[in-house]
């Protein structure tokens, strides 16, 4: 198949520090690849996955970028560029409210935040046009009036992730810095289990740095250290030399990368039960779940004997590139053979006639093989 990838203009694919939504979009793009499938990926001119890119942006906007109108321009040039593809996987939300302009296109989206709240009427909307993907089991219960076409864990480049020892001593909390993610609470729980704890937490927008300013620094200190916000190599070091990732969220975070990335680097997993987390720790195994403070000392010091090289096996069986790849290719065959249906019925002949109901694209992109880039204008 050739296949589609429109990504937010926020962050590059993959991100430099944070950004779980585009490190997924890189791992599949690649798999795909891996695969034998084309993949063109509709992202920001600063991204560097190394497969055939398109943009209007020649640089990411940065998580909190105003209105919707960045990302509405991004989804109009992307289905503009990519109208020869077979399957258009879109993560933007506005994107596949356009969709339906494209009748021969199969479209499918993933939504990557909660069901509940404001996001819900919208995805019920976004369903009667377009197949919607969930990101995990939880996430899927709460999608009430969501068409769903299925639900796909997100997988990791296990290559990319060493096996650490745990050497460094020390619980680490990685994520954002914010009060739904508990940094206040992984200090309190860290001090209370007399483990070191290191923070490494994305701040840059207003309500992280006032959030930290008045929970988290004035408990900083001892054996309590925030080492800013960190990516690549650093945070691969950061994961290993951990005895646990401590993971207090305090709301039901629909997916966390941070914890297969540290079940992928042998590190066990201390979060409380909300959410994803318990589709993704196995308590005594790769990790332990607690509801209460107490709950997560214990947890947090018993973790450092546990075995990591289960951990990593758990990663390999569950949270592969290869299998995340699977999982969505089967919807993308699926959506792909349903579009054809609908279209043309089910002769032998639906592929090639829906081929010559695809018009030129508006606006010509050209595009590097190679894994390089076109700007679309």
């Amino acid at each position: 198949m050739r296949i589609a990838i429109v990504a937010p203009p926020v962050v590059p694919v993959p991100p430099p520090a944070y950004g779980g939504t585009e490190r997924v979009l890189d791992v599949l793009a690649r798999g795909l690849v891996a695969a034998g499938h084309e993949v063109v990926l509709f992202c920001t001119g600063d991204s560097s996955c190394p497969v055939p890119r398109a943009w209007v942006y020649e640089e990411a906007l940065g998580v909190g970028a105003p209105g919707p109108v960045p990302e509405l321009r991004q989804a109009l040039a992307a289905y503009e560029a990519v109208q020869d593809c077979d399957v258009v996987h879109d993560h933007t939300l506005v994107g596949p409210l356009y969709a339906d302009r494209f009748p021969w296109l199969a479209v499918v989206t993933t939504n990557h935040g909660p069901f509940d709240g404001e996001l819900g009427p919208i995805y019920r909307v976004i369903s009667q046009r377009v197949p919607v993907i969930a990101i995990s089991h939880h996430q899927a219960k709460t999608a009430k009036g969501v068409q769903l076409a299925g639900v796909v864990h997100h997988g990791l480049d296990l290559d990319q992730f060493p096996v650490g020892r745990g050497e460094g001593g020390y619980a680490l909390f990685l994520g954002r810095m914010h009060p739904d993610k508990g940094v206040h609470l992984a200090v309190r729980i860290a001090r209370r289990a007399g483990v070191p704890l290191k923070i490494a937490a994305k701040m840059q927008e207003p309500l992280e740095r006032a959030y930290f300013e008045a929970e988290v620094a004035p408990l900083l200190g001892g054996s309590v250290e925030y080492v800013g916000e960190v990516g690549g190599a650093d945070k691969l070091a950061l994961l290993g030399g951990a005895s646990c990732l401590l993971n207090p969220i305090q709301w039901a975070e629909p997916f966390g990368m941070v914890m297969i990335e540290a079940l992928a680097s042998g590190t066990p997993v201390v979060a409380t039960p909300m959410g994803s987390a318990p589709e993704i720790v196995e308590p005594g195994v790769t990790g332990f779940l607690g509801s209460s403070e107490e709950e997560l000392v214990a947890g947090v010091r018993r973790a450092a004997a546990l075995d990591r090289a289960a951990c990593r096996r758990r990663a390999e069986e569950r949270f592969s590139a290869e299998r995340m790849v699977e999982d969505h290719l089967r919807i993308y065959r699926r959506v792909l053979a349903e579009r054809r249906r609908d279209l043309f019925g089910a002769g032998e002949d639906a592929g090639e006639a829906m081929e010559s109901q695809v018009p030129s694209a508006a606006g010509e992109v050209s595009s590097d093989r190679a894994g390089g880039g076109a700007r679309a204008s």
